[in-house]
C-alpha cells in the first residue's frame, strides 16, 4: 500500500490498468459516429485523463482539436452544490460533435449543464467519456457512452482527482484509508 504524505493509500486501478483502459477506449471512441471531432475536457480532475485518452485517441487514427471548461459544483467540502462555469470553451462548437471528458461521473449534474450547454449552442452530437462511474450516486438523468471503470462508493484519489488539491499527480486512481 503506497504511502503517500504520510497517508495510506489503497489502490484501486493501477498505472497499468489505466494505460489499457485508455488504448480500449480510444478505439471504441474511433469507431463511434464523431467527426469534425472537438474534444472538451472538464477541469480540473480531468487533465490526466484528458492527456493520455488524447494521445491514445491520437493513436487510434482521429485528430480532435482541444479544448477546456472549468465547472464546479462543488463548495469547500465535497458535497455537489450550484454549478457555476468558472472558465469556458472558446472554440464555436455549432455543427460540431463534441466529446466531452471527465474524471468521475458521479451525481451527473456537472456533465448534464455541460452536455446542455453544448447541445444549446448547436453542437451537432455531444459524447461523454467518464474514466469512472459511480451510477449509485446519479442525481441527474445522464450517462457516458464511454465509461474507463465503474467506482465503489468510495472517495477517491489521483490521476487528477484530488481532496483538497492533493493527490492529483498520483499515477493510479486509490482511496486514502487512514494515517501512515
Amino acid at each position: 500500500m503506497p504511502i503517500v504524505r504520510n497517508k495510506k493509500i489503497e489502490v484501486l486501478y493501477s498505472v497499468e490498468a489505466i494505460a489499457r483502459r485508455n488504448h480500449e477506449l480510444a478505439e471504441e471512441i474511433a469507431l463511434g459516429d464523431l467527426s469534425n471531432l472537438l474534444v472538451i475536457s472538464i477541469l480540473k480532475g480531468s487533465f490526466v485523463f484528458a492527456a493520455d485518452l488524447i494521445r491514445a485517441l491520437h493513436r487510434a487514427g482521429l485528430a480532435p482539436e482541444v479544448e477546456f471548461i472549468s465547472v464546479s459544483s462543488y463548495g469547500a467540502g465535497t458535497e455537489a452544490g450550484k454549478i457555476r462555469l468558472l472558465r469556458d470553451v472558446e472554440t464555436d462548437v455549432k455543427g460540431r460533435d463534441i466529446l466531452l471528458i471527465d474524471d468521475i461521473l458521479e451525481s451527473g449534474n456537472t456533465l448534464k449543464f455541460t452536455r446542455d450547454l453544448m447541445l444549446e449552442r448547436g453542437a451537432r452530437k455531444v459524447a461523454i467519456v467518464a474514466l469512472l462511474d459511480k451510477s449509485m450516486k446519479r442525481r441527474a438523468p445522464i450517462s457516458a457512452d464511454y465509461v474507463g471503470f465503474e467506482c465503489p462508493d468510495k472517495f477517491v484519489v489521483g490521476y487528477g482527482m484530488d481532496v483538497g488539491h492533493a493527490f492529483r499527480e498520483l499515477p493510479f486512481v486509490g482511496v486514502v484509508t487512514g494515517d501512515a
